[in-house]
């Protein structure tokens, strides 16, 4: 009879190793190997049957049509790419206690009112949950609940259900290893059983997903690469706004944002958040800029506020929050090479109003005007905004959709708007309601917003 043996698996990367080791080789962590026990393979099985499966021509495929669902959260909606897709899984990952569980059970309610929704409450009991619907003022006669952590136990109540939620998966596990729940092996096992459920039978599912210390899904890349979609739902649990956004969607863009709000009746969708990104002193002190950035189909216009201050060690530090630390420290660069502006000797502080996420290149010229101006001690006019892409010699590239933003610009009340000089032929239209300022080189946009 074939023995039992055990392998350790890494709980941040996933990688394997046959014996216990204090450090990662694949990820570099310490103390994150785990030991897990493989079952042996069942004998007197025989070869596997062949499934007959035949390649088919692209051209003899037919084409799958299904109708998107609304969840009844506009936002969410906007983010998913136009509304719940049959048969697809989607993973919200989120810091406790930011209001997960909240979201998916006004959504639950929501697709209750006409099909049956399941919600396996994992971490909660049954009455928990009845509890915050009583909160929240939710009611609907086709929402099931189920205290339950066995995925095998879990499956011949998905009979009948279109939607079904698993809060959270690392809470749930299956018989099939002998690990412990929230292993990296269990969340696997479980995560690629419920997909093979979802295609088959073309049930959705919403699954939570707890983050680690680093703000990373648990159970690293092993979760997000079975999900059809990936949100995380990010936001300060002081704070009454929150954002939704989009890292993975097989059926829509990963630009998409929704900013929610949380309210004593749940989460409401913030839909005018024209100003939620921007001060209200802003132009009084210097190192403030604004630039309009697009998200997904959206032109949000963000404010970029700096620090400069001198290092008080050999090495100065570079501290981007919003903004990708690699994109600040090659901007900074180009500050002293190109410009003049020594910022060697100087620490850099950087954040995006809101707490929402810049990645486009449209905002490094705003990420440069923001720290000429901290290190210049001259406030930005409060009424100028701008936008561009800025190279490695000091020039102003072109960006897309500059009309769009113009126009964005204008509908918030800017005077005035520095542009990159290709985008001024698109532009031109609005020459009449704004005052446009378009440039060609970093050193160029310097004198137009900071003249002294």
């Amino acid at each position: 009879m074939a023995k039992s043996t055990s392998q350790f698996i890494c709980n941040e990367c996933g990688a394997t190793s046959p014996k216990w080791l204090g450090r990662c080789p694949s990820c570099g962590k310490f103390n994150t190997m785990i030991e897990e026990t493989i079952a042996p393979a069942k004998s007197g099985i025989g070869l596997r049957a062949s499934s007959n499966k035949k390649p088919v021509p692209l051209s003899e495929v037919e084409r799958e049509k299904f109708e998107r669902k609304r969840s009844g959260l506009d936002e969410l909606d906007a983010v998913l790419g136009g509304g719940i897709v049959p048969g697809s899984l989607v993973l919200i990952g989120g810091d406790p206690g930011i209001g997960k569980s909240t979201l998916l059970t006004q959504v639950a309610s929501n697709l209750a009112q006409t099909e049956k929704v399941l919600y396996v409450c994992a971490e909660e009991s049954c009455s928990q949950v009845k509890l915050r619907c009583d909160r929240l003022g939710l009611n609907a006669a086709h929402f099931y609940l189920l205290n339950e952590t066995c995925l095998e136990d879990v499956e011949p109540s998905l009979a009948g259900a279109r939607y079904v939620i698993i809060d959270s998966v690392q809470a749930v596990y299956t018989d099939a290893l002998s690990s412990a729940a929230g292993s990296v092996g269990q969340i696997r096992e479980c995560a690629a059983k419920l997909m093979r459920i979802a295609k088959a039978q073309g049930i959705t599912f919403f699954i939570v997903g707890h983050v680690t210390k680093e703000g990373a899904l648990a159970g690293p890349k092993v979760l997000e690469h079975v999900m059809d979609t990936v949100l995380y739902f990010e936001g300060e649990r002081e704070d009454n706004f929150r954002l939704l956004r989009s890292v993975k969607n097989r059926f829509g863009s990963v630009q998409e944002i929704g900013v929610f709000e949380m309210t004593e009746k749940g989460l409401v969708g913030v839909k005018d958040y024209a100003g939620l990104f921007l001060s209200d002193k802003r132009g009084e002190a210097a190192g403030c800029v604004v630039t309009p950035s697009e998200t997904g189909n959206k032109i949000v216009m963000v404010e970029l506020q700096t620090l400069i201050a001198k290092t008080a060690f050999g090495l100065p530090r570079r501290m981007p929050l919003g903004i990708d630390m690699n994109k600040l420290i090659v901007l900074t660069a180009v500050l002293e090479k190109r410009c003049g502006i020594p910022l060697f000797n100087q620490d850099v502080y950087i954040n995006a109003m809101g707490g929402i996420k810049l990645t486009e290149p449209s905002i490094d010229l705003a990420v440069c005007l923001a720290l000429a101006s901290a290190f210049k001690g001259i406030p930005i006019d409060a009424q100028t905004a701008v936008f561009g892409e800025t190279g490695l010699t000091g020039e102003i590239r072109g960006v897309s959709n500059a009309d769009r933003r113009v126009n964005e610009c204008i509908k918030m009340g800017f005077k005035r708007v520095v542009i990159p000089y290709k985008n001024k032929p698109s532009c031109e239209k609005y020459k009449g309601q704004i005052e446009i300022v378009a440039v060609s080189s970093l050193w160029q946009a310097i004198k137009a917003v900071l003249p002294e």
